[in-house]
């Protein structure tokens, strides 16, 4: 470590609340899909900023409007209509098959507004503030408190009780375990189409399709978390539409501004028109730089082909993963969809995250023993081919 690196990570250590665990690392700027520190040292990026730099490092017609837009206008605020979020929404909408979409500063406020959707349409169909919202086990939704209520992981929800009433966790792809949490004051059904920090789990197609049905008999309202798993990183824009299901709410975040901070969650039919004037609001949502952002990147998203890309990649990856599976018998499984892989080892794998980096190769960790591999959706066969040369002479 240099001394300049040094200092940055004493300084943010002596300021910055001690809320995370980070390596010593400090870097300094990206190009496609490496990453540079501030000694020059080049690493090969599986892990995009946990699933949001999409496009990579340093997109010109990205940066370009980006950069356009920051000289011409930020922020006004709701009181007023800008064309870039206007134009955003639009876009998203019809990517996601929904109505109406709601624009949010972050992942965890999308959820945020979700549940205030749920709770709302359960409150107009009933005229009773009671409406229960059941989500999965093993989930993982955010941190604020709403977000973490919904989140079926004990460990994160512990420190900060009483989290918010009626909630209700089912065992994730396992349909008579939500069945049995179903009551007449259900309201909604909230899931990670992929699980992520759950151990990169994706749901099975008879659950998501039953799930549709019961939905669909008992007025109650299907909510699917895209905001790691959506954005074209399965091989479908959205990974639900892989399943020939939509839902009635859905959230999205990270790769929607790939790199600006910005959220979304949408809504369709009825589910749409819950939220009236006063029900909601945020003072940097639907600002126009955000705006111009996720133009940007959906706008690249269709002009390059980044899905059907995602899908040729993704195909070569899972091959190159399972070979690994099959060589090695420390690895239990490979599990995920897309560019959104996880492997499963018998043994904790923190050791080989840290040896990763000093090879030059950043990978992330979903749990104890699980590598997750999320990169820029813009990799080539090569990069793959070069994490996995990495990847196995540390297992070897």
């Amino acid at each position: 470590m240099n001394k300049h690196a040094s200092e940055t990570i004493k300084t943010a250590d002596e300021y910055f609340m001690h809320t995370y665990n980070r390596y010593p690392l400090v870097l300094d700027r990206g190009e496609g899909v490496y990453l540079y520190d501030e000694n020059g040292k080049k690493y090969l990026d599986f892990g995009a900023g946990i699933a949001v730099f999409a496009l990579g490092y340093g997109n010109k017609q990205y940066n370009d409007v980006v950069k356009n837009q920051m000289d011409k206008l930020v922020h006004t605020s709701n009181y007023f209509y800008n064309k870039p979020s206007a134009d955003a929404c639009e876009k998203f909408a019809k990517a996601a098959g929904m109505d109406l979409v709601f624009l949010t500063n972050s992942g965890t406020e999308a959820i945020e507004g979700a549940i205030k959707i749920a709770r709302k349409y359960y409150f107009e169909k009933t005229g009773k503030a009671e409406g229960e919202i059941i989500a999965m086990n093993h989930s993982f939704h955010g941190r604020s408190m709403g977000a973490l209520s919904v989140t079926g992981q004990p460990k994160y929800q512990e420190a900060f009780g009483p989290m918010l009433s009626n909630i209700k966790f089912a065992d994730f792809n396992d349909i008579e375990s939500v069945k049995s949490q179903i009551t007449d004051k259900t309201a909604a059904i909230l899931l990670e189409t992929v699980q992520g920090e759950g151990g990169l789990y994706p749901a099975t197609k008879d659950f998501l399709v039953e799930l549709r049905k019961i939905c669909d008999e008992q007025d109650i309202l299907l909510m699917c978390d895209e905001i790691q798993c959506g954005m074209g990183r399965t091989g479908e824009m959205f990974a639900y539409q892989a399943y020939g299901i939509v839902p009635d709410v859905m959230t999205s975040a990270k790769a929607l501004g790939c790199g600006i901070p910005v959220g979304a969650f949408a809504a369709r039919g009825k589910a749409a028109l819950a939220l009236k004037p006063g029900d909601h609001g945020t003072t940097y949502g639907y600002n126009p730089l955000a705006g111009a952002a996720i133009n940007a990147v959906l706008d690249i998203f269709e002009e390059e082909k980044i899905v059907n890309h995602v899908k040729e990649v993704s195909a070569y990856l899972v091959q190159k993963l399972d070979a690994l599976v099959e060589k090695y018998d420390c690895i239990k499984e490979r599990r995920g969809m897309g560019l959104m892989q996880g492997l499963e080892f018998d043994h904790p794998i923190n050791s080989y995250i840290v040896e990763a980096q000093e090879k030059g190769l950043i990978i992330l960790g979903a749990g104890a023993n699980i590598i997750r591999l999320v990169p820029p959706l813009v990799i080539e066969k090569e990069h793959v081919d070069q994490m996995i040369e990495i990847l196995e002479t540390m297992i070897a």
